[in-house]
């Protein structure tokens, strides 16, 4: 078989003690699954602690983004990709009809209500604390090479499903 690429860097095991003169030998899954389960529990445990889940967050955005006030169908359909589950988004949907944060108009769409569109602006405002958190100590060019790196490892896995 042919290498992928020109580098001759080798794989090592996980290890989170691993230096910086072998961080390049480090499993991009092991540490890109640190910081996503470190990232989503510190924002998970922040909206707790105002009795709000982060699929609330996606919904209330949902739903306020956008031209045209959007139905509950097409919020499901775009934000189940991201839930846990085929029927997290649904659910979602009914416990923010239920608060009050949404309604639903007479022609079906879902539109934020008063109390809905504060939370959604105090959420925002959370998450946007959270994010200075994360990007402490990070440039913003860093960050921009950083998911740049990571696209490309997307698509270099995509393009090479057959392996």
């Amino acid at each position: 078989m042919k290498p992928l690429t020109d580098s001759t860097t080798g794989q090592a095991p996980a290890d989170p003690a691993a230096t910086d003169d072998v961080l390049a030998t480090q499993p991009i899954g092991y540490w890109s699954g640190l910081a996503h389960t470190a990232v989503t529990r510190q924002l998970r445990d922040a909206m707790a602690r105002i009795d709000v889940t982060q699929p609330q967050y996606w919904v209330l955005n949902r739903v306020n983004g956008g031209p045209a006030a959007p139905s509950r169908e097409e919020v499901v359909t775009q934000l189940t990709p991201l839930a846990y589950g085929p029927h997290e988004i649904a659910r979602v949907v009914d416990q923010l009809l239920h608060r009050g944060w949404l309604l639903i108009d007479a022609g079906q769409r879902l539109r934020l209500t008063g109390t809905g569109e504060a939370a959604r602006k105090r959420l925002r405002e959370l998450v946007t604390e959270l994010r200075a958190v994360v990007h402490e100590g990070i440039s913003d060019e860093e960050y921009v090479t950083a998911l740049k790196v990571l696209r490309t490892m997307i698509a270099n896995v995509e393009g090479h499903a057959d392996l």
